[in-house]
């Protein structure tokens, strides 16, 4: 059963995540909005010590307990040095191009306050630097901040409060179009939250027991490799991944559609588990494609870094020029919301699952030829 999906819910939860700034190592804000968003929706949550958040869905058995992921930290930099032109230096948060931090607006927070800039190359002005603005060269080393302060060197940022090690939070600017594409920063992943939000209001809307307990996480810091590696625990047999694909020439993923992906560079996703969310994307007629994603890493490899024995599988909204200037469209949004329903609602098929060991009864098998 397909359910009904809000789309104003969809499109106000987006608008409010992505005006909260949280790149990774500074996300007790965003904690705190997801938390009492939960609360809005009869979700109870816990945290943990740094605020990563495992909710709770009750289903009509305990195990094997499944878990949905995705993350609330962003992409960002950092405070790593006032220069004596009264400017400041800095280092990315998360793994992203300087090519696409040149220009941004930011907010840099310091111990006390907070205050506006624009990240620009040393390099900035055309009527200065004539043709070498355009051969310097695409570094972080060649990017600076601006600080919308009277402060023209180094003893002036001090007396502001400024510090290595600041946080510099990167606008969003969100434009939603009226053909339905989503333009913005931080689509990854805010855009994974309002989808995995969304699943929970419409299962809760429609009052729809589940088969077996799952369990929400929201993790605070993906963009820096270490995503779910401790919010688990080991009732969780199988988990999906909610997060971005990577639309481009090479690939196979389309920006309205859902995108299943094999394997990323983190290893390969479980085979029955995939091919489970496949299948119902067939069955229920929602649009897919596959994909393999060669220099990308989601919350489920870290969580196998850790140890943990599950069975993992990747899921995602389809976005162009990820970690960049982003794009996706409300039709894969909705999709993807649906699959993450749908998956929810399903009956357990490997029930020795719930044992960390067993014997071979039960075990599945990968092919049997068609006859």
């Amino acid at each position: 059963m397909i359910l009904n999906i809000d789309k104003n819910y969809m499109q106000e939860t987006l608008r409010q995540l992505l005006t909260i700034p949280s790149p990774t190592g500074f996300t007790d804000q965003i904690v705190r909005f997801v938390g009492e968003e939960l609360e809005s929706l009869g979700t109870p949550f816990e945290l943990t010590r740094r605020g990563a958040i495992r909710a709770t869905l009750e289903g009509e058995q305990r195990s094997p307990d499944r878990a949905i992921v995705t993350h609330l930290d962003t992409l960002g930099a950092m405070v790593r040095e006032l220069k004596t032109n009264g400017r400041l230096g800095i280092v990315m948060i998360g793994h992203w191009s300087a090519r696409f931090a040149e220009g941004a607006r930011v907010t840099i927070f310091t111990d006390r306050h907070s205050y506006r800039g624009t990240i620009l190359p040393l390099k900035a002005s055309g009527h200065v630097y004539n043709k070498e603005i355009d051969s310097q060269p695409v570094s972080w080393d060649n990017l600076e901040v601006r600080v919308d302060e009277k402060v023209q060197d180094k003893e002036d940022l001090k007396n502001f409060g400024f510090n290595v090690g600041d946080y510099v939070a990167v606008d969003t600017d969100l434009e939603i179009t009226k053909s339905g594409f989503i333009k913005a920063r931080h689509l990854d992943n805010k855009a994974g939250v309002t989808c995995q939000l969304a699943a929970i209001k419409a299962i809760q809307d429609a009052k729809i027991k589940l088969p077996v307990d799952c369990h929400p996480l929201f993790t605070i810091t993906e963009e820096e490799g270490t995503g779910a590696s401790s919010v688990l625990h080991g009732d969780v047999a199988s988990m999906v991944a909610i997060d971005n694909s990577t639309v481009a020439t090479g690939q196979n993923s389309k920006e309205d559609s859902v995108i299943i992906a094999m394997r990323d560079q983190g290893g390969l996703y479980d085979y029955h588990l995939t091919h489970k969310l496949i299948k119902l994307c067939e069955d229920h007629k929602i649009p897919y494609v596959r994909d393999v994603f060669r220099h990308y890493r989601s919350d489920a490899a870290s969580a196998l870094s850790a140890g943990n024995d599950i069975r993992t599988a990747l899921i995602c909204f389809g976005l162009d020029a990820s970690h960049g200037y982003e794009r996706s469209h409300i039709d894969s949004l909705i999709s993807l919301t649906q699959l993450i329903c749908l998956y929810l609602m399903s009956e357990t098929e490997i029930t020795r699952d719930k044992d960390e060991l067993g014997s071979l009864e039960g075990f599945p098998q990968q092919f049997e030829e068609n006859t």
